[in-house]
């Protein structure tokens, strides 16, 4: 078993370190709200696990085996990792860094060369699946890194994925995570059309998803948020802040690459208005609210 440090305990961090302690490894805890690293310790002392927390990111990685980081968004990366005292630089030669942050590619490369220059391995590897799939174990990782790394994170990452795809070389797989946003993006989009049209027609929504989730439209955002749409119910972890973090990335890299993606934009700026109606920190799904709410005849 390795010895671990895992920076960032948020909704999705503690959860995926967690299963890293379960598998047994040697595992320390780093945040930057402490209370939130000693409440993680807490809850695994209750499951008789026996965890660490440390006060700053250089004494979460000093010596350990690999460091993983499951932070915000590029500059906490940047600040947390490259900074002139930053914890890449205190990580020990050969070691292993995992970022399942969701960032740019340019910054994963970024940090792919300063790894390589220290004697490292770097592997990006953002994650979907959302809070239920880090609680549960389930996540699917799009991974960015040469094969030696990927070899090495591999069964480190075993611990709390349904699936892992090394889709290739540094920032490969921040490249992934922007294409998946903007795919579930346009899915968002066409469930909430459809869920204002079954209520402005006034037929029972719960038999139109019957209907319908077993044909061409079934979709993981149908099954799972179809019917809390119906209801109102956004507290499901994701937040919109987020997804407009992720979409701003992809209409980067769309727009350095020369190509468009007006259906993305076009989703961006409805998650804008949900946002300047104080769904910021509403889950994805909250997508609907941009659309005005109807009553069943």
């Amino acid at each position: 078993m390795s010895t671990i440090a895992f920076l960032g305990l948020g909704v999705m961090g503690a959860p995926m370190a967690a299963h890293l302690a379960r598998a047994g490894h040697d595992v320390t805890g780093y945040n930057r709200t402490a209370a939130r690293a000693e409440a993680w310790k807490s809850a695994l002392a209750d499951e008789g696990l026996n965890v660490a927390t440390a006060a700053t990111p250089l004494d979460a990685v000093a010596g350990k085996d690999v460091v993983l980081a499951c932070l915000g968004n590029d500059d906490d990366v940047a600040g947390v990792m490259l900074a002139y005292d930053g914890a890449l630089f205190a990580m020990r030669e050969g070691a292993l860094f995992i970022d399942h942050t969701t960032v740019s590619p340019e910054l994963a490369r970024t940090i792919a060369e300063a790894s390589d220059k220290r004697g490292l391995l770097a592997v990006d590897a953002p994650v979907s699946g959302g809070q239920a799939g880090a609680e549960s174990g389930k996540l699917a990782i799009m991974c960015g890194g040469s094969d030696e790394a990927m070899a090495a994170a591999t069964p480190v990452m075993e611990a709390f994925a349904a699936r892992i795809v090394h889709i290739g070389g540094p920032g490969a797989g921040q490249a992934c995570k922007a294409v998946n946003q903007v795919c579930i993006a346009g899915v968002l989009a066409g469930l909430s059309e459809g869920v204002r049209l079954a209520q402005a027609t006034g037929v029972d929504t719960g038999k139109v998803l019957e209907a319908i989730s077993g044909g061409a439209a079934q979709s993981w955002q149908m099954e799972n948020r179809w019917e809390t749409m119906v209801r109102g119910e956004f507290d499901f972890g994701f937040a919109i802040d987020w997804m407009r973090k992720d979409l701003a990335i992809a209409l980067g890299e769309a727009k350095a690459e020369g190509i468009s993606l007006p259906v993305a934009a076009l989703v961006d700026q409805f998650y804008a208005q949900v946002q300047s109606a104080g769904g910021a920190r509403q889950d994805t799904s909250a997508l609907i609210r941009h659309l005005p709410e109807v009553k069943s005849q």
